[in-house]
């Protein structure tokens, strides 16, 4: 049994690590140009007191807005960023890169 608890925990982190280092890929690749420099209002990236906020209504309404897009007082987020190629579960991971990295 502790054989098969090992395994999975493993199986969880190599999961976490996947998807944090394809969220890191994507917003490279697509969030970058915005959220990297404040572009249209948006949150530069590390930005704790920015982020804040938004962090503090939940990863569902993060990933929401940024799926579906989002006009705010400040700015605005056009769905997936403008990039209708990417997957849902890819702007997800971005989000999740995002948020991690401004907390």
């Amino acid at each position: 049994m502790n054989k098969l608890m090992i395994t999975a925990s493993a199986l969880m982190v190599l999961a976490a690590a996947e998807v944090q280092a394809s969220g890191q890929q994507t917003y490279q690749q697509a969030c970058f140009a915005c959220h990297n420099t404040g572009v249209a209002g948006s949150p530069k990236i590390g930005d704790k007191a920015a982020w804040a906020p938004r962090i503090a209504q939940g990863m569902a309404t993060l990933q929401e807005h940024a799926l579906k897009g989002y006009k705010g007082k400040t700015g605005f987020m056009p769905a997936k960023g403008g990039r209708a190629d990417l997957s849902d579960d890819a702007v997800k991971a971005a989000v999740q890169y995002m948020v991690d990295s401004s907390k």
